[in-house]
């Protein structure tokens, strides 16, 4: 005999849920103010960067009229950012706040996960709302995994945004009542095909994230060569886009390998729930669609020579995809997957 759902159990992990998302709210205005705050910093930082640059250079030379105008704009901020590692720009007290409420944020959220399984007494992705959360989950954990290795606090507003509106969707939109699963979802491959699955897409919210600030690097890059004012001040404590893009790129691969994974994994219980590997349901028409979409981003790149722009589009449209396939997929089309919508 199974075991009774722990409604009040279920209540606290709402209750986590709702003070992890306060604390994400408040990391969010901290990594804002990041940006605003730091700015003017890294461009005093860049000038005297550029005059050092420039001493130098007229020591070495003997040249004494060539000065501190001669030093590009992109070697200025390559100087700062480029590395992402810690220590090659200025202390930034608000950036750290940032990351010590992210972190706080995400052992709360990691709280209402975990009490949420326990009161169900099963894996908590079983639906969309635990989809979404968990999924949340890990893209905040894999960021601050990430920032013990790279100094990625330049995306930080973005990632935790993200966050924010992943747990708003979980809340407001697909509010659902901790329960036990359905007969067709109790089955030792949700474990394996769901997680691997909510891992990859939380890779794949980090890259789209960065691809985006490649974009807006770009654009900013083009204006500072053709010796127009610096639309974005922001952008000077992110990386240049080819950085950007490197990086992104990498982590792509990574979720790449995971969303092949989920995919066969896929294929594999439909085999032992309905009899058939693939039968064209619309869930798995896109999440087919989703692997292309990346496995052509990773060829053309690779391949191709599609760097640059059309790299950090093609990136976007694949998660544009996920969004697609996590939402009005699973809420409005019929299908064999239709309850795991809400």
């Amino acid at each position: 005999m199974t075991a009774p759902v722990n409604a009040e159990l279920g209540q606290v992990s709402e209750l986590f849920m709702l003070l992890a998302s306060i604390a994400y709210v408040v990391a969010l205005v901290f990594f804002v103010l990041d940006l605003v705050k730091s700015s003017p910093t890294i461009g005093s930082l860049e000038a005297r960067l550029a005059g050092e640059q420039a001493a130098s250079a007229r020591a070495l030379a003997g040249v004494g009229s060539r000065g501190a105008g001669s030093t590009p704009v992109a070697a200025r901020t390559s100087s700062v950012a480029d590395s992402m590692d810690y220590g090659s720009g200025p202390r930034r007290r608000t950036a750290r706040i940032a990351v010590s409420l992210t972190v706080l944020a995400a052992v709360i959220h990691g709280a209402a996960v975990i009490t949420r399984g326990v009161a169900a007494h099963r894996v908590p992705w079983g639906n969309m709302y635990e989809f979404c959360t968990t999924g949340a989950f890990l893209v905040a954990a894999i960021f601050l995994i990430t920032l013990t290795r790279k100094d990625l606090r330049f995306v930080g507003s973005f990632v935790v945004g993200l966050v924010v509106i992943m747990l708003c969707a979980a809340t407001v939109g697909f509010p659902t009542p901790v329960a036990r699963l359905i007969p067709a979802l109790q089955s030792y491959w949700l474990i394996v095909h769901v997680s691997i699955a909510v891992a990859s897409s939380a890779l794949f919210t980090i890259t789209f994230s960065m691809s985006v600030l490649q974009l807006l690097q770009t654009s900013r890059e083009a204006k500072l060569s053709a010796g127009k004012a610096d639309p974005a001040r922001f952008l000077r404590l992110v990386p240049s886009a080819l950085s950007l893009e490197n990086l992104s790129y990498r982590l792509n691969a990574i979720a790449f390998v995971g969303w092949t994974f989920t995919l066969m994994a896929g294929a594999i219980w439909a085999e032992q729930a309905w009899g058939r590997y693939w039968g064209w349901d619309t869930k798995e028409v896109w999440t087919f669609v989703i692997w292309t979409v990346y496995a052509g981003y990773l060829h053309a790149r690779a391949t191709r020579g599609w760097t640059g722009t059309r790299a950090a589009w093609l990136s976007i449209v694949g998660y544009l995809c996920i969004v697609f396939n996590f939402t009005i997929v699973n809420i409005y089309f019929s299908g064999l997957h239709s309850y795991s919508g809400v």
